[in-house]
């Protein structure tokens, strides 16, 4: 899951600098970042990243000061997903690093690329449980692709820039440079050279050639072929490839989640997403199909289910840049290491004749015909979650950028807001962190281009774990609206334990909120409370017009549930549509 490989070019001239000499580490700890282009970097300001902090006081990077550290790693998170490049955090040693764990490990888990710099005490200092002393390359070293303990001033620029450069390497994810304050107060006139990962990260990025062969033929042969997207087809910005794919060879296509948005889910072809809450007609092409072609997907269990039961009448293509992944789940039939959109392009290239699947994809028809992704809005019920989410979706542009924290609401804003393009779905997927949807929109903001509109749809409970981060969006004026699904319960929670626990709803109830259109205001923003369907479309317009960060309270139906669920370890094709079929 990467971006492809650049083109062989002649290096350009050296651009004329204005840029005055490096004198300390921290200076060139700046100068890396700013060789790279990075325009902008999330943290918290503390003793120990002090001397980074008075370096980046000269800098054009622009630096948004979070109010709390796990804020500043998802915020940069998001910043890479929708630029498709690394996010840059910072924070201090001991508390402030620590902070960052969560973001970082969120940021692993879903391959985004992330930068996190941290100070450290002074290296003599280091192992006597200095004030603020923590551990941070032992704490982090298993959610980083790899870790650096920066270890003199001459060189902490070119570490700075390999950490910034393996970020984005292949498959990407986070790396972290520990920065003793000795080393970034240290004296040096050595300028950081080019950013390059080690020679030892290079990945292949061609897939062999009989191998892709052998693929291809098995494509031509197939009766019911189906394309499995994952986030690896978006970082390796591969959507027009995987497109064209689809569409010339007329192969149905489902998604995983973090996949959302890189095949458009109005396309005929499309059966959305897959998996536990995925749509019906999603998990019953997956069931039935003779031929799964994965390309860019870890295969987690949350799309698998049940190892023994997935595809189980299918050879399985997998494509990955990662070879770890490689029959790591699921097995694979056909092994294709390699590029995402270099190796669909290997198999276009490979393939004679497209499969004869017309009556496979009537099948699919029918599926689609008889699982629709609809839901009831009784006059006796409160408003539903699932129309609240469809009136922001017609309301923006197909462009809009929509992030979430993790919960019901999560599943709601996936299942009901039609994604054309990709990087416009921001979530935290393998991690699975309540919180992050308000934090990654402001990063998300300050990725987007500015007619971008951003949406957070968020959960009461997921809101509140983060909802200190909505000052820095009133004090950095950022367009941001916010639409907590509020039906005062951690909704997933009290969901499973009404199907799994006979319905013993321990520590699951929410009533204890505050009320979040008054806390809005209190933080500056604009604050609104919805109850009812005649208030939403209304509502929704204003808060999307205002020109700052706006909240939506929308006090929906606390019973309502998310379906179809397959529950966790069973069988795709056989979802649950109603709470008694679990």
């Amino acid at each position: 899951m990467s971006k492809q490989a650049p083109p062989d070019a002649e290096e350009a001239d050296e651009p004329e600098t204005t840029q005055s000499p490096v004198t300390t580490g921290s200076e060139s700890v700046i100068r890396a970042l700013e060789n790279e282009g990075v325009e902008a970097a999330f943290g918290v300001q503390g003793g120990a990243i002090m001397p980074v902090y008075d370096a980046l006081y000269h800098s054009d990077i622009r630096h948004v000061t979070m109010a709390h550290e796990q804020g500043a790693a998802h915020a940069a998170d998001a910043f890479s997903v929708v630029r498709n490049e690394p996010g840059v955090c910072l924070a201090t040693s001991g508390p402030g690093a620590t902070n960052l764990v969560t973001g970082i490990a969120d940021a692993n888990m879903d391959s985004d690329g992330l930068l996190a710099l941290t100070g450290q005490v002074p290296s003599d200092m280091v192992g006597s449980d200095a004030f603020q002393e923590t551990d941070t390359t032992g704490v982090t070293a298993p959610i980083t692709k790899h870790n650096y303990f920066a270890s003199d001033a001459d060189t902490v620029g070119d570490t700075v820039g390999e950490a910034l450069a393996l970020a984005d390497e292949g498959r990407p994810g986070p790396t972290l440079v520990d920065l003793p304050k000795d080393v970034t107060l240290g004296e040096t006139d050595a300028e950081p050279g080019p950013a390059a990962p080690p020679e030892t990260t290079r990945p292949q990025y061609v897939a062999d050639e009989g191998d892709v062969q052998t693929a291809a033929d098995a494509i031509e042969a197939a009766e019911r072929p189906l394309l499995l997207f994952g986030g690896g087809v978006i970082k390796a910005d591969a959507t027009g490839e995987a497109r064209a794919f689809a569409r010339d060879y007329e192969i149905p296509v489902v998604t995983t989640m973090p996949g959302i948005g890189s095949f458009p889910e109005d396309d005929d072809l499309c059966l959305s997403w897959a998996g536990m809450h995925g749509t019906g007609y999603a998990n019953m092409a997956i069931t039935h199909t003779d031929l799964l072609i994965a390309v860019g997907t870890r295969f987690d269990d949350r799309l698998t289910g049940g190892i023994d039961t997935f595809a189980p009448e299918a050879e399985v293509i997998h494509v990955d840049i990662d070879p770890a992944e490689i029959s790591k789940n699921v097995y694979a039939d056909y092994p294709l290491v390699g590029d995402a959109g270099i190796v669909i392009d290997q198999l276009d290239d490979a393939i004679n004749t497209a499969p004869e699947a017309d009556e496979w994809r009537e099948q699919v028809q029918t599926w689609k015909d008889e699982y629709p992704m609809d839901y009831a809005t009784p006059d006796d019920e409160p408003l539903k979650p699932q129309f609240v989410v469809e009136v922001l979706d017609e309301a923006t542009s197909d462009e809009a950028i929509v992030t979430t924290g993790v919960g019901q609401h999560q599943m709601w804003a996936a299942q009901y807001w039609t994604y054309r393009e990709p990087r416009t779905w921001v979530s935290s997927h393998g991690l699975g962190t309540m919180g992050y949807g308000l934090p990654a929109a402001i990063g998300a903001r300050i990725a987007a281009d500015d007619d971008q509109e951003v949406v957070c749809v968020d959960g009461d409970g997921s809101f509140l774990m983060t909802i200190q981060e909505l000052s820095v969006a009133v004090r950095e004026e950022l367009d941001i609206t916010v639409a907590v699904l509020n039906n005062e319960y951690i909704g997933m929670v009290r969901q499973w334990q009404d199907a799994f626990f006979e319905g013993r709803r321990m520590a699951a109830e929410y009533n204890w909120c505050p009320e979040f259109d008054k806390l809005a205001e209190a933080f500056g923003a604009r604050g609104f409370r919805v109850d009812d369907y005649d208030e939403v479309a209304d509502t929704v317009e204003e808060a999307l017009e205002y020109d700052g960060p706006s909240v939506i309270d929308f006090h929906i139906d606390p019973a309502e549930n998310v379906y179809p669920m397959v529950p966790s370890g069973g069988a795709n094709g056989q979802f649950a549509l109603t709470d008694d079929q679990l």
